[in-house]
């Protein structure tokens, strides 16, 4: 594989935007994707945050005046958080932090029926949305969620199906909701809706944390289907951990709109640097490999950083993953 050395990640993202920009100039009519894997603690949440900047415009008192990066990353799903009414123990709300611009026109969007369609293919519980204003500006004060499930109980003829409403919903099905959330505003931006005529890049990082197989199967073919059907060009980078994940964008992508960028992303051993290595299959190759060299490099001079040990446990997660199982045989011996 042929390797590309980078000093930082800023100037990493700039080259993402430089092949994203030359591949829609050469096929105007799709949206252009970058495809990256790489453990996790590389650094992809923070490459993330490296690309949108780039897309900042600012006045000449540091105000954001304009963006064109739309993204999902870990900090998107922190602007959701649980309020567990400690006290009572009765209305479990997930709050939205609506500071952020991430929620600008929320109220304006009919949100809930947007999501709904798109939660249905993941989840079994429904959600409500309730808004409080300033009066005066008419401006989002705060948001919060509330989750319901329909439960079954009783037996025979006297079955019948109840609505539950203040659920504390998993972690998983939280991430999905999230998520859920994100692919509105994709979609929106994908139809060249007015109000997200900004978005010219969209990044995407590790959509839906620890995905199980069904759901890295489900999310990337949705995601996939969504470009499918945009009505204009947007240029993406998706990066991810998960192999599976990876895998079923591949195929996908290839399918229906061309074939993606390919490349792992990885520390530059001995440096602060970055390395992209270009990667044509449909699953990342030798880098399993090259991680063990750089634990071996790392043991040998002894200068161990946080991001070894995530490239540590990853790799002994996936050691035992494939271990052999060990059985004991009648007579007492092992096999």
């Amino acid at each position: 594989m042929s390797e590309t050395s980078y000093a930082d990640l800023l100037e990493l993202a700039g080259h993402l935007r430089s092949l994203l920009a030359g591949k829609l100039e050469r096929r105007p009519e799709r949206s252009p994707f970058v495809l990256l894997y790489a453990f996790n603690g590389t650094g992809k949440t923070r490459l993330c945050a490296a690309f949108k900047d780039l897309g900042k415009a600012a006045n000449k008192n540091d105000e954001v005046e304009s963006q064109d990066t739309l993204y999902f990353n870990a900090f998107t799903e922190d602007l959701f958080s649980w309020d567990n009414d400690l006290e009572n123990d009765e209305h479990r709300t997930l709050k939205l932090n609506v500071a952020s611009r991430f929620f600008d026109g929320l109220h304006e969007l009919e949100i809930e029926n947007r999501i709904r369609p798109l939660l249905d293919r993941y989840a079994d519980f429904d959600f409500k949305i309730n808004f409080a204003f300033d009066e005066r500006t008419g401006n989002i004060t705060s948001a919060e969620v509330t989750f319901s499930r329909k439960v079954l109980s009783g037996e025979g003829e006297d079955a019948r199906t109840d609505d539950v409403d203040g659920i504390k919903i998993s972690r998983g099905e939280e991430n999905v909701f999230v998520w859920c959330f994100f692919l509105v505003f994709l979609q929106l931006a994908l139809d060249g809706a007015e109000a997200y005529k900004w978005v010219e890049h969209v990044y995407i990082d590790d959509p839906i944390s620890s995905l199980d197989e069904h759901n890295a199967i489900v999310v990337g073919n949705h995601l996939v289907q969504l470009y499918r059907e945009a009505q204009r060009p947007i240029k993406t980078v998706v990066s991810t951990h998960h192999a599976l994940f990876y895998n079923v964008l591949h195929h996908e992508l290839r399918n229906h709109l061309g074939g993606p960028l390919q490349y792992i992303l990885k520390r530059a051993p001995g440096t602060d640097g970055y390395l992209l290595a270009e990667q044509t299959g449909d699953t990342p190759q030798f880098y399993h490999v090259a991680a063990l060299g750089d634990l071996w490099l790392v043991a040998q001079s002894g200068q161990a950083k946080t991001f070894h040990f995530n490239i540590l446990r990853t790799i002994l997660e996936k050691t035992a993953s494939y271990a052999p199982s060990i059985r004991k045989e009648p007579g007492g011996s092992c096999g």
